[in-house]
Order: C-alpha cells, then structure tokens, then sequence
C-alpha cells in the first residue's frame, strides 16, 4: 500500500512538472521579426541579427553582435529607433545606450535619425541589458511607454572605437535608416 502511494504521488508530482512545463513553453501571443545583417564592421560590436518581439505588454529587441566586451576602450554603443506611427514616416523613438560595463542608456522622443532630432526622456518602463557571453543586447520597453502602439517597426545602429583610438563607422541593420517591416501585437 505504501508503495501504491508513492507511486501515485511521484506520477502527480512528474504530472504537475510537465503541466509547468508546458505552460512556461512560449510566450503569450506576440508578433516576432527576425533580421539578418552580413559581417561588415570588423569590430565586437558589428551587428549579426535583429529580433523583435512586440507582445501585449512589451516591445523587446534582442541584437546579436560579433564579439562584445566590458572593456570601456571598446566604444561599442548602439541605438535602436522605433516607428509606433504609420501615419508619421520614421521613428517617434530612440533607446541609445553604451555595450560595454559602467556606460548607461535612455529612452528619448525622436522626430528623426539624426542626433540633433533627439528630445526629451521618456517616462515609463524600461530597460537594457548586454550579455557579454551570448554577444546579445536585450532592450525590454513597456508598450505603454511607447504609447501602446498597434504596430512596431525598428531601425538599428550601432558603432565603437578601435584600438588606436579611431571610431568605427556606423553599422546599421541593413541599410542606413532604413526601418523593418511592421509587427502588429496580438
């Protein structure tokens, strides 16, 4: 009898994992973009890949780079523009942030590409994150930060300093300026 019940507790307790499980497989309804970009920097923070998942509650773009590092003299940063307006040509906002240890980030309005179209910080959730072992930055950015947009699209660019000390030309997703297709949220 006791073998009987330990039994049936160690198959409601493997049941009970695999419902977990399966419940944490995927997450909840989102639009996902993926977007390749050729080796073309020749620095740790040339750009390999750009994903976009814009979900119910967040907008998060994972950029895959060569070969990032802490080390402050590497200069990587980026920026990732985002377009929340279909009606509006070019992003509304910029996530820009340093890739390497100690440098920090922010989210502004934008009405452009170029620096001096850059506004003020925007309220709201959000944030970065590098994964030096991964070659990844993660930026998470609430939906309702962005004004809880039906659609998304972004633009990617990021850059860094060589070792004698020269900056990197700009490396964007594709070409300059140039925006993905739009993802809707679900």
């Amino acid at each position: 009898m006791l073998t009987t019940v330990r039994t049936t507790s160690l198959g409601a307790a493997a049941l009970a994992l695999a419902a977990l499980a399966l419940t944490q497989v995927a997450p909840a309804s989102a639009a996902t973009l993926t977007a390749d970009d050729p080796r073309d920097l020749g620095h740790g923070v040339d750009l390999r890949s750009v994903e976009v998942q814009h979900g119910g509650r967040n907008v998060v773009v994972t950029t895959t780079h060569a070969d990032l590092v802490p080390d402050y003299r590497s200069g990587s940063s980026g920026a990732v523009f985002l377009d929340t307006d279909p009606a509006d040509p070019g992003p509304e906002f910029v996530l820009a942030g340093g890739y390497f240890s100690g440098t920090d980030y922010v989210l502004l309005t934008t009405d452009g590409f170029a620096r001096g179209s850059w506004g003020e910080p925007v309220e709201g959730s959000y944030r970065m994150r590098v994964d030096y072992d991964a070659d990844q930055v993660r930026t998470r950015i609430a939906r309702s930060a962005l004004g809880s947009p039906d659609e998304v699209r972004v633009a990617v660019r990021v850059a860094g300093t060589r070792p004698d000390g020269t900056d990197t030309r700009p490396d964007w997703l594709g070409a300059p300026r140039s925006l993905t297709d739009w993802g809707a949220s679900r």
